[in-house]
């Protein structure tokens, strides 16, 4: 898969993606009877910044991606969907101390 041109296969992109956000803290589970029917290995964090590029470029052909494989009166409930899949794929923010409080 490759992020940065056409993506000719979008929506086995975004099932990779969902896949990949499943593992996220944020991820949603994948709950259907069309996927995998064995436990998925643990997949490599760098997955997680290309998996949202995918989406990233599908969301941003509105266009062609509901022309081609989503009815158009679907598109706003896709949409939403590759929304929270972001969401869920976007790392979690850095944790630092605001304070250095000793007793």
């Amino acid at each position: 898969m490759d992020a940065t041109g056409y993506l000719a296969e979008a929506d086995e992109a975004v099932a990779a993606a969902a896949l990949i956000a499943a593992q996220c803290p944020k991820g949603e589970p994948v709950d259907t009877p069309d996927g995998p029917e064995t436990p998925m290995p643990i997949f490599p964090t760098g997955l997680r910044a290309l998996a949202d590029e995918a989406l990233a470029c599908i969301v941003g052909d509105d266009a062609e991606s509901a022309s081609n494989w989503v009815a158009q009166e679907d598109w706003k409930q896709w949409r939403a969907m590759l929304t929270r899949l972001r969401a869920g794929l976007a790392p979690p923010p850095p944790s630092f101390a605001l304070f250095d409080v000793q007793p």
